[in-house]
């Protein structure tokens, strides 16, 4: 489903990634760890678009995504990508619902279709009688698991996550791991999550360590 071909990028003078190749199949859940610095989350804004890379290409389903110009590149990325980052990043003046909904109204789905899979989403996540409450009248757990609903809502093929756990207690941590596995089961969602939990990364299908700009194991 998912592959980088030797992806170099650099900030200036520093070489943050030196040819990363990385191939990841349908319905697995990849992690990628290693020390800060070593390039992992850079190198997860490349794979899913949000960044482009100096060198080095990146297929989905057999597709250059870097071919596309920037407006089609962001059209693919909102039907076909979700992203969970450390931070729920919601906006604090809506609802759970009205978050999970944006970027299914930004696809340009009518916006039923959207509040109905929204709902369904948060009744799945656990969420189903929060989907009327704003961020701050929510939990962390419950904040970052609308930010997953958020994510899945244009029913992505892939699924990013940036230390998705890193500002959750282990209990929200642990309980946030399961779902990762649930959805995977349940909906078929292919995930690659950079983590410093190596607990959570053991229980992945493959864990991949990066080490100064390269993978170095997997």
């Amino acid at each position: 489903m998912l592959k980088a071909v030797e992806v170099q990028k650099s900030y200036g003078s520093l070489k943050v990634l030196k040819g990363v190749n990385i191939q990841v199949e349908k319905g697995e859940v990849v992690a990628i760890v290693g020390a800060s610095g070593a390039g992992k989350s850079t190198l997860l804004h490349i794979l899913g678009t949000l960044d482009a890379p100096d060198q080095g290409k990146v297929y989905v389903e057999g597709k250059n995504l870097f071919e596309n110009e920037v407006g089609d590149l962001a059209k693919f990325r909102n039907k076909n990508i979700g992203f969970v980052f450390q931070f729920h990043n919601l906006l604090p003046e809506f609802s759970a619902l009205e978050n999970v909904m944006m970027p299914g109204l930004i696809a340009g789905t009518d916006v039923k279709t959207v509040r109905n899979k929204g709902l369904e989403l948060l009744h799945l996540l656990g969420l189903g009688d929060r989907h009327d409450h704003k961020p701050s009248e929510m939990s962390g757990g419950e904040q970052q698991r609308t930010a997953v609903a958020r994510a899945l809502i244009n029913s992505p093929s892939l699924v990013f996550a940036d230390e998705p756990s890193g500002n959750l207690d282990s209990k929200n941590a642990a309980d946030l791991h399961e779902l990762f596995f649930k959805l995977k089961k349940d909906l078929g969602h292919t995930f690659v999550i950079v983590t410093h939990n190596i607990e959570f990364a053991n229980m992945a299908d493959r864990k991949l360590e990066m080490k100064d700009g390269v993978i170095v194991s997997n």
